[in-house]
């Protein structure tokens, strides 16, 4: 329905006169449309087009060009970058920071990718960091999470906890934690569920203690993402079953629990999901095959009812009708 097909239904039933119709016409013709995240997509693909056509071209050329010419542009498009940030910035502060400079965001996030190709490419050509490839992770990581708190910029804090991840040995993009992981590997496992749980409990820290509060988001649903997979992964081993079960179901208690503070379906979801899927193998692991088959009908009938009626009603347990009412 059009703008003027509601105001011509409500004038026809008398609930607006002819000049308050009139009125609103003339505010809807009237009023800003706002581009902002139409700038901001523009802005990301154009950082993007950037860094990789800088890769083609270098690519390409890179016989005529010469490696100390590649490695100086490089160089100093992260060093402009870095330093119109630092110029154009608000001073530190545990708080969000509304920068009203919107542009230091994008250029702070080219400066870390030009950062990343520059070192790539030192030690691709010149091998500066040698055998030591987790020193070559761990720089730009330590950099990302200081640019993160200094200039409050959530996207250089997923590129410092992908970067620590890395360090390890793991991927840690909700996307591709799954596949890209060789949880085949016991050793794999107790890492993964160890740095999800130190990232989830740096993001409750941030939030009770205030500092960047905003960036708990960021930790838990990237850290407890990681520690339930792998705590499900787990199960499937032939040891320590019983830990993995504890860890796993005490993450999603705390998604639940978090989904109820901050009023996420997101965080809802996650515990629902994970925490149905880790009851249900251990319940079942644990029945022989003609128990199992006997309580399955009826445990999944039921079950998946329960978990469909919770999420119907999400917005009540999430509190959001009673803020509403308040």
């Amino acid at each position: 329905m059009t703008t003027k097909s509601i105001l011509n239904s409500l004038q026809s039933k008398g609930v607006i006169s002819e000049q308050q119709a009139d009125t609103i016409t003339g505010f809807e013709h009237e009023k800003a449309f706002s581009v902002h995240w139409e700038l901001r997509s523009i802005l990301y693909l154009g950082i993007l087009i950037f860094s990789s056509g800088a890769g083609i071209l270098i690519y390409e050329n890179i016989d005529t060009i010469g490696h100390q010419a590649i490695i100086a542009v490089i160089a100093i498009i992260t060093a402009g970058c870095f330093y119109y940030t630092y110029k154009n910035s608000l001073p530190y502060s545990h708080e969000q920071i509304q920068n009203p400079n919107k542009l230091i965001d994008y250029v702070l996030l080219l400066g870390c990718s030009t950062f990343l190709g520059l070192e790539g490419y030192l030690q691709f050509q010149y091998n500066l960091f040698g055998s030591r490839h987790g020193l070559a992770v761990i720089i730009p990581t330590i950099i990302f999470f200081l640019c993160a708190y200094r200039f409050d910029h959530r996207g250089a804090l997923s590129m410092a906890i992908t970067g620590l991840a890395s360090w390890l040995g793991l991927t840690i993009a909700p996307l591709s934690v799954l596949s890209d992981n060789d949880f085949s590997d016991g050793k794999v496992i107790i890492p993964a569920i160890a740095l999800g749980c130190v990232l989830t409990v740096v993001g409750w820290i941030s939030e009770q203690q205030n500092i960047k509060k905003h960036f708990a988001f960021t930790y838990v649903l990237m850290g407890g993402n990681l520690a339930c997979i792998a705590a499900q992964i787990g199960l499937f081993s032939e040891h320590a079953k019983v830990l993995y079960f504890i860890i796993g179901l005490g993450i999603c208690t705390f998604f639940v629990y978090r989904a109820r503070h901050a009023q996420s379906l997101l965080f809802l979801l996650m515990g629902t999901v994970y925490g149905y899927s880790i009851i249900t193998y251990s319940i079942f692991t644990s029945l022989g095959a003609d128990a199992a088959f006997a309580l399955g009908i009826f445990y999944f009938l039921f079950s998946s009812v329960g978990v469909i009626y919770s999420l119907l009603n999400f917005k009540k347990f999430l509190g959001i009708k009673t803020e509403l009412k308040k």
